[in-house]
């Protein structure tokens, strides 16, 4: 099935693995860019919001060594949020605010309910344009700006919904990035490599390509979207994008799957782990949120959560579920824009295990 879209032209090319009780079947099909050499098993690929389960799961490290509490206010170590103001209507002007009704908690940024996200309010968009945030849509070009400055301007604007009361997409991902460089006092990137990637032997995943060689090229349907020779991911980063940043392969995100599947394997707790992997959305939430994450699916902890699954996608190519009943894992990593897909490629795609 995958095969016949890398000789049709829908993709230049693709990596897949899915792995069953301890057997992990890998399918390198096509090339790392049309025209361009041959795909390999450890390509690396832009996994985007495969980016948020990670950094969900660093800071769970940090409730687990109680450096971090589930509901106590952000604006401890996140000043610019202390004392947050809200639209009085969501689709108000943005000078008419009230106090919010309590403080932003860590619960908050990792549900995605700190009330504010990728929003249809064309003020709120336009004014995140002028601020130079980039938290809309795919992360090229990356805001040029450090981490203090970007939490500095963030915290100017007004929250569109009350903290806790609906569920919005992204946002709470990259405040979250800044809030554990601050509570570890560390970089991001620093500490997910000390306490993710070099455990997990994840060692092609960070926020700069690690072999420029190996690095494919993006596209948006056909077209050329980020080229490898002249990516932006050649060099480091101002500002780490928690949200939708990362390098990575197909078995670097494998070993961080199957560490969740196993309980936290000396990583997280296994509490840590099932509160990561729990849907945390209100009924009125989950209806509010179908349009975007799907019919009768909530959404846990930077990954999505349905009856029999939880995983996630990454807006630039890339899908991954896990099925815990059955143990198994699938993961599929493409260049080519999701929003691109043909339809056909993403049903069936979708399916577990396809």
């Amino acid at each position: 099935m995958l095969s016949s879209y890398v000789e049709s032209g829908d993709l230049p090319g693709l990596v897949s693995l899915v792995s069953h009780e301890g057997e992990t079947r890998v399918e390198v099909l096509g090339d790392a860019a049309f025209g361009g050499p041959p795909m390999q098993r450890d390509s690396l690929f832009r996994v985007a919001s495969f980016t948020k389960p990670i950094v969900a799961a660093a800071a769970m490290v940090l409730v687990d060594e109680l450096r971090l509490s589930m509901d106590a206010p952000v604006g401890n170590l996140l000043p610019e949020l202390a004392h947050p103001v809200v639209l009085r209507q969501p689709d108000g002007p943005l000078e008419d605010t009230v106090p919010a009704h309590r403080p932003i908690t860590l619960r908050d940024l990792l549900t995605f309910r700190l009330g504010l996200g990728e929003s249809d309010h064309p003020e709120i968009r336009q004014r995140e344009e002028e601020l130079e945030l980039r938290t809309f849509g795919p992360p090229v070009p990356r805001t040029p700006l450090e981490p203090d400055e970007w939490m500095r301007r963030f915290g100017t604007l007004p929250l569109q919904y009350q903290p806790g009361e609906r569920w919005m997409y992204s946002t709470g991902s990259h405040v979250l990035g800044v809030l554990i460089a601050r509570a570890t006092g560390q970089p991001l990137e620093v500490f997910l490599q000390e306490r993710f990637f070099e455990p997990l032997g994840m060692r092609d995943t960070g926020f700069t390509a690690s072999d420029p060689a190996r690095l494919t090229t993006a596209y948006v349907g056909d077209d050329v979207f980020d080229v490898a020779a002249d990516s932006q991911w050649l060099e480091p980063p101002s500002f780490p994008d928690a949200s939708g940043g990362l390098i990575s392969t197909a078995d670097d995100f494998h070993a961080f799957a199957r560490m969740l599947q196993a309980g936290g394997d000396g990583i997280l707790s296994p509490a840590a782990v099932a509160e990561m992997t729990t849907d945390h959305l209100t009924a009125a939430q989950r209806t509010a949120a179908a349009d975007f994450l799907g019919p009768e699916t909530g959404w846990g902890y930077g990954l999505s959560v349905s009856s029999d699954r939880y995983g996630w996608a990454g807006g630039l190519g890339t899908l991954w579920s896990t099925d815990p009943a059955d143990q198994t894992i699938s993961i599929l990593l493409t260049q080519r824009a999701l929003w691109t897909w043909p339809e056909e490629l993403f049903a069936e795609a979708s399916a577990p295990a396809w």
